[in-house]
C-alpha cells in the first residue's frame, strides 16, 4: 500500500529507542484532536532513518516534548498490523521542562497535591475548549491550541490536549478572555495607579456632591416609617446626616 504524506503534532510518549533495523530510531507520539463532543486520542508509532532526527531523538528529546513530525504514514497489510509514521523532518514546538529528582517526601506530597489541582484545571479547560463552538473547523484555515502540564513527563501525557478552532472562534475566545480580564481587574484594584488628571476629575466630581441636598432628596422620597432605617444606612455611608425631622416636609 502506498505511503500517505502526513504532518502530525503530538507529545513524545516515552524515550526514543533504537529501531529494529540498524540505523533506525523508533518512538511513540501521543496525539489528540478536539471535536464537538469528545477528545479523540491516539498513540502513533514513529520511526526514522534520517541521521539528524535519530541523533536528536536519542540525545536531546525527552518525554512530554511537543513535536511536529512530517513524513509518510504506512498502513499495515494485515488487520493485526501496526501503522507507522516514517519521519522525514522533525520540529520541536514546545520543550517539556526537566524535573528535579532529588526531592524529599514532604516536597513530593506537596507536588502531588499541586499536580492534582493542576490536572483538574486542565480537564476543566479541555472540556470547555472541546465544547467551544458548534462545529469542527473542517477544511481551510484553522488555529491550533495546545494545553498541557508544564512538567509533562511520560505519565502526564493523558493531560495533554490539542484543539483546532476557526479564526472566527478564536476572535470570540479572545473577546471572552478580554471580558474576564476586565472583570478580574475590577475585583483587584490593588496596585492600579491612576494618572493625576483622572484623580483630579474624580476629586472635582465628589466635591460637587451636595450631601445635605442628596440626603433630603432621599428622605423626602422615603415613607415616614422607613426613614430611621434609611437615615442609619446613609449615616454609615456618608457620616452624620440630617435627622428626618430636619428635612423639608
Amino acid at each position: 500500500m502506498d505511503a500517505i504524506p502526513l504532518a502530525l503534532d503530538g507529545y513524545l510518549a516515552a524515550e526514543a529507542e533504537p529501531g529494529e533495523r540498524e540505523g533506525t530510531v523508533s518512538w511513540r507520539l501521543n496525539c489528540s484532536a478536539g471535536t464537538d463532543h469528545l477528545v479523540e486520542e491516539a498513540v502513533i508509532p514513529c520511526t526514522t532513518m534520517e541521521p539528524e532526527i535519530a541523533h536528536a531523538m536519542l540525545t536531546e528529546r525527552q518525554p512530554g516534548d511537543l513535536l511536529r513530525v512530517v513524513g509518510h504514514l504506512t498502513l499495515p497489510d494485515a488487520a493485526d498490523g501496526v501503522i507507522r509514521l516514517h519521519a522525514d523532518s522533525l520540529e520541536v514546538l514546545w520543550e517539556a521542562p526537566l524535573l528535579d529528582g532529588d526531592v524529599d517526601d514532604a516536597d513530593t506530597a506537596t507536588a502531588t497535591d499541586a499536580d492534582a489541582d493542576r490536572n483538574r484545571a486542565i480537564a476543566a479547560l479541555a472540556e470547555a475548549l472541546t465544547g467551544f463552538g458548534q462545529a469542527a473547523p473542517g477544511p481551510g484555515q484553522s488555529i491550533r491550541i495546545d494545553i498541557s502540564p508544564t512538567g509533562a513527563l511520560g505519565s502526564g501525557l493523558e493531560h495533554c490536549h490539542s484543539f483546532d478552532i476557526t479564526p472566527d472562534m478564536a476572535h470570540r475566545l479572545a473577546d471572552y478572555v478580554d471580558a474576564m480580564s476586565c472583570y478580574l481587574d475590577s475585583e483587584r484594584p490593588d496596585g492600579v495607579v491612576l494618572d493625576p488628571e483622572t484623580i483630579a476629575d474624580l476629586t472635582e466630581l465628589f466635591e460637587e456632591i451636595d450631601l445635605i441636598g442628596l440626603t433630603n432628596a432621599v428622605l423626602n422620597a422615603t415613607r415616614p416609617e422607613h426613614r430611621p432605617a434609611v437615615t442609619r444606612a446613609m449615616d454609615d455611608m456618608f457620616g452624620d446626616v440630617p435627622a428626618p425631622e430636619d428635612t423639608d416636609p
